[in-house]
């Protein structure tokens, strides 16, 4: 029957939330259900690709570093003779400076000899609570009794009183460790090795590290010439900078340790700073050039080891970081070498052994004047004077441990 009134039909079918607009477009709950499955798509897309990229990147970094396996099996071989830890919880970390010449980026610095010698040794201390850390630096030339050591060739050396750097010439880490240990009698719990193309790689993730020059630096054994005043060195100007001996100062070994220290906190305080460690773009290189310029030990081997271990001393004020060297004096037999000052090398070797507070004053910069005449860094160690008994003690030192003369990460370069 027809409408009596005129009106256009409706259509017919369900009507409602879900159902279609009269022009036929779909309606808004049903668009809004298709955007929202849509972006969960997208979500969960992202989630599997940002998880990717990170496994990805944390194996590459992982993978970076280079575990030394041979030092480990050497070191358990002499295990019955090393010292023990004495306090749970300590480290003692031995980082050693090689100035190997293997490989493409070393090989600028000379004829690789099949040799390498270690141009800079720290003993890094780790409080127990990890609220304060302590780094000595073994001077290169310190005479020592280096005990026998197998080389790679399987060969052994002659237990023999010698420059300290020659143990790492003799046979590696592994007698570099040992000898450390006959010196302190301290149990170095793992240890790190870098190169120069390490430490370059280390100073350039992190945008370089400010130094301040009194007086302009020009020393072409260590490829350096600077000008006077505050300024940013990077790579290879960093490296030139720590390992310069006779363009600066009084061209002694100890002054160049004593720039390291300072040098080493400058980098601390870089590599600590939230603009690093919040800061995805700089962390992931400062991570790669880290990882990469790592030889070490099984126990810091795994990028979550070494985290573990940065993440317990990020929080240790930088006041509380300290550099000293270990005392020393010219050898009484050859003034081109040096001798432990005693006993307050041994009262500070049994402060660390204990885990007890090290009093540390800041030293007085030198000027940047005229050096001494010292042995050559870049020509190959001279024999030291033959001494079939070597000096015991120096001149005794009162009981009480005294203050060693040193450097915090808070003071910097520039401080």
């Amino acid at each position: 029957m027809a409408h009596s009134s005129g009106a256009p039909l409706r259509p017919s079918g369900p009507s409602g939330p879900g159902s279609p607009a009269p022009d036929g477009a779909p309606r808004a709950p049903r668009r809004r259900r298709r955007w929202v499955r849509r972006l969960l798509l997208g979500l969960v897309v992202l989630l599997i690709a940002a998880t990717t990229l990170t496994w990805v990147l944390y194996q590459r970094l992982d993978g970076n570093i280079t575990t030394d396996t041979r030092t480990a099996n050497e070191l358990a071989r002499y295990e019955r003779e090393r010292p023990t830890a004495l306090v749970a919880g300590a480290q003692n970390i031995l980082i050693i400076g090689s100035d190997s010449r293997s490989g493409a980026e070393n090989g600028k610095y000379g004829a690789d000899s099949g040799t390498q010698r270690s141009d800079t040794t720290i003993l890094l201390h780790l409080a127990a609570d990890r609220k304060s850390a302590t780094a000595v630096s073994m001077p290169r030339d310190l005479m020592a009794k280096i005990p026998s050591c197998r080389k790679p060739d399987g060969s052994y050396t002659n237990e023999h009183f010698a420059q300290f750097n020659w143990a790492f010439e003799d046979a590696g880490a592994a007698c570099t460790i040992r000898t450390v240990e006959n010196i302190t009698h301290i149990r170095v719990d793992h240890h790190i090795i870098v190169d120069f193309a390490s430490f370059k790689r280390l100073v350039d993730a992190v945008d370089g590290v400010e130094v301040c020059l009194k007086r302009p630096m020009d020393d072409p054994e260590a490829r350096l010439k600077l000008p006077a005043g505050r300024q940013v060195l990077h790579g290879e100007a960093a490296l030139g900078y720590v390992r310069a001996r006779y363009g600066i100062g009084d061209g002694s070994d100890t002054e160049r340790m004593g720039r390291q220290q300072e040098f080493l906190g400058a980098l601390f305080q870089e590599m600590r700073s939230d603009g690093v460690l919040l800061n995805p773009t700089r962390l992931y290189p400062v991570l790669d050039a880290a990882t990469k310029s790592l030889t070490t030990d099984g126990g810091l081997d795994s990028l979550r080891k070494m985290y573990d271990l940065v993440r317990t001393v990020r929080n240790i004020p930088t006041d509380h970081v300290q550099f000293l060297t270990v005392p020393r004096r010219p050898y009484q037999y050859n003034a081109a070498r040096d001798e432990l000052v005693q006993p307050d090398a041994d009262q500070l070797f049994e402060l660390l052994r204990h885990d007890r507070p090290v009093p540390v004053t800041p030293h007085v910069r030198p000027a940047d004047g005229k050096h001494a005449a010292v042995p050559h860094e870049s020509e190959p160690s001279e024999a030291p004077v033959a001494d079939p008994s070597p000096p015991a003690s120096a001149t005794p030192s009162p009981t009480a441990p005294p203050t060693y003369e040193g450097t915090t990460a808070a003071r910097g370069i520039c401080g």
